[in-house]
């Protein structure tokens, strides 16, 4: 399948480009530095454009069969709204060329997700120290449900750079109250691609933990 990943040189989005070439998709990953996109393959493309620049996303999503979004926070601090501003682009961009399958990972703690991710993040991390990222999340998946898509978002535990398992709880329901469960940016990688053939989550917003 030929799949556009957007976030292709953070944490998940690493992960999302070596197993998709390790299950013989097509890539393409937009990049505003291409060369920290370190692997090479036949199968890899790497595009120089950024999700706030709607003409190189155009160009990126030509020809595509379905976008992956790990979209990250490195430039947050420099502009707060960069994951809703990125997300219209990418579903305006998408609408334009026909192009429907989309699957965008975010986090538990998210909207109907709300105390999830365990206390110490409802009472301290997410108020204290990411507010104003989760409320940037919480817009960025409202557009994702608004839009005309055929849209899934993942929302993970709390992630770490382990290794993938393949085991792992998956939901409408999945987090914990007290607890703060985990999960691999590897494992959630693995479960985003198999939605590009599992239409359980079409429309929907499972959890990710182990």
């Amino acid at each position: 399948m030929k799949l556009l990943i957007i976030g292709g040189t953070g944490g998940t989005g690493k992960e999302l480009v070596k197993q998709g070439l390790d299950e013989n998709h097509d890539i393409t990953v937009l990049a505003r530095n291409p060369e920290k996109v370190k692997i090479e393959h036949p199968n890899l493309k790497v595009v120089k454009g950024d999700v706030l620049d709607i003409d190189s996303l155009d160009h990126a999503i030509k020809g595509q069969e379905a976008v992956l979004s790990a979209l990250g926070h490195k430039r947050f601090f420099i502009k707060t709204s960069i994951l809703s501003e990125g997300t219209e682009n990418i579903i305006t961009v998408m609408k334009k060329n026909k192009v429907r399958r989309f699957i965008c990972v975010t986090s538990l703690g998210i909207n109907d997700s709300k105390f999830k991710m365990g206390l110490y993040y409802t009472l301290f991390v997410i108020p204290v120290i990411v507010l104003f990222y989760f409320l940037d999340k919480s817009k960025q998946e409202k557009l994702i449900m608004q839009s005309e898509l055929d849209w899934t978002i993942i929302r993970p535990g709390q992630l770490y750079n382990g290794k993938k398992r393949e085991k792992y709880k998956h939901g409408l329901k999945v987090g914990h109250y007290i607890i703060t469960k985990i999960i691999s940016r590897a494992d959630v990688a693995h479960f985003m691609l198999k939605q590009l053939y599992d239409r359980t989550y079409l429309h929907k917003t499972p959890g990710i933990i182990y």
